[in-house]
């Protein structure tokens, strides 16, 4: 080291004249790593710079332990190269070494009877249950698919054609037999269901009968599924009818004010109508349940199809009320639209006057 050097590590006059006669910082240079105090003592340095660190002392005392004479915490076992044990002296547990052991646990796909690997295919008939085929009602050989409305028919498509031609078979006798006998319908209809579960006229079909039957839980559960088949609220009124039917007529109010009724077509809606009627009369509500009623298609002058129903509806409610006279009038309207729309079916929409039913009596007088 230099005179020079010295006297700037040392604080000497010549390094105190630099610092003040000349703005240059110092530099990563003016500090050379040879000036640097050695923590790890004396030691032979590489290039006058950083020390090589094979010589470097270890911390625990001696040299560091070579990794193939470290201690192995399994006991004496073969050695690869000095270190892991060669996996091929590892003992293998696996189903193929021990599936030929006559003490093996039987596994639960065996016990129901799947196939052993390696073993004797055991048949699955011996441990399956089979179930057994439900005798399906007879149909009448008059009865062809085209007696199940298109509409209803354009639903099997997904079907085989063989199955479609069944399915429709039953769902057009279930039609035909639902007034006059609800409980071969109801048959017809589950023949149907356990052929084309899946399609949503047959689980509406099967509702139908269960409903008019009255097991109202089977229906509520197959309402429910025909709605999330095919999106549709249009059988909203038999869902409160069958909550009403197994006593929750709460939850039957719950279901009707939960469908926006102006997505509804008139006959649905009117239907709704006079099913939210009777939740509330289950309730001891009566005022509440004329106020059900109080809906757009009640007009007294013009009959439909749905008139007939909503006229006598209203008119039982009054009646409850006390209020005879008019109970007495909706009576006679609903009586009016049922005579009304008997005499011609294709009308969709016919007006009664009251004024040509009295002329009528007057001449018939005369």
């Amino acid at each position: 080291m230099s005179e020079e050097q010295r006297d700037r590590r040392d604080g000497g006059d010549g390094a105190n004249d630099r610092r003040h006669d000349s703005p240059r910082q110092p530099r990563y240079s003016d500090f050379s790593r040879e000036r640097r105090p050695q923590s790890g003592g004396d030691r032979p340095e590489r290039g006058g710079d950083r020390p090589y660190r094979g010589d470097r002392p270890q911390q625990q005392g001696g040299d560091r332990p070579y990794r193939g004479d470290r201690p192995h915490h399994g006991g004496d076992r073969p050695q690869r190269d000095g270190d892991r044990p060669y996996r091929g002296d590892r003992p293998q547990h696996n189903d193929r070494d021990r599936r030929h052991q006559g003490d093996r646990p039987q596994r639960d796909g065996e016990r129901r009877g799947f196939p052993q690997r390696g073993g004797v295919d055991r048949p699955r008939s011996e441990f399956a249950p089979v179930r057994e085929r439900v005798p399906e009602p007879e149909i009448p050989e008059e009865i062809t698919p085209r007696d199940l409305h298109p509409a209803a028919r354009n639903e099997l498509k997904t079907l085989s054609k063989e199955n479609a031609e069944q399915v429709a078979r039953h769902l057009a006798m279930a039609a035909r037999l639902i007034d006059e006998d609800p409980e071969r319908a109801h048959e017809h209809a589950l023949a149907a269901s356990r052929r084309a579960g899946r399609v949503a006229v047959v689980r509406e079909t099967l509702a139908i009968t269960s409903y008019r039957i009255g097991d109202f839980a089977l229906a509520l559960r197959e309402l429910r599924t025909y709605r999330r088949i095919s999106g549709k609220d249009d059988q909203i009124a038999l869902i409160v009818d069958s909550e009403r039917g197994v006593g929750r007529p709460d939850r039957a109010l719950e279901e009707g004010r939960a469908v926006e009724r102006s997505s509804l077509t008139p006959a649905a809606r009117v239907a709704l109508a006079i099913a939210m009627s009777g939740a509330r009369l289950d309730r001891g509500e009566t005022e509440l349940a004329l106020g059900e009623l109080e809906i757009p298609e009640l007009d007294p002058d013009r009959a439909f199809e749905w008139s007939p129903a909503l006229f006598s509806a209203r008119a039982a409610v009054l009646e409850d009320l006390g209020r005879t006279d008019e109970a007495a009038f909706w009576t006679q309207r609903a009586e009016a639209a049922a005579s009304a729309l008997g005499l011609d079916d294709d009308e969709d929409e016919i007006i009664i006057e009251e004024t040509e039913l009295e002329e009528t009596e007057e001449e018939n007088e005369d």
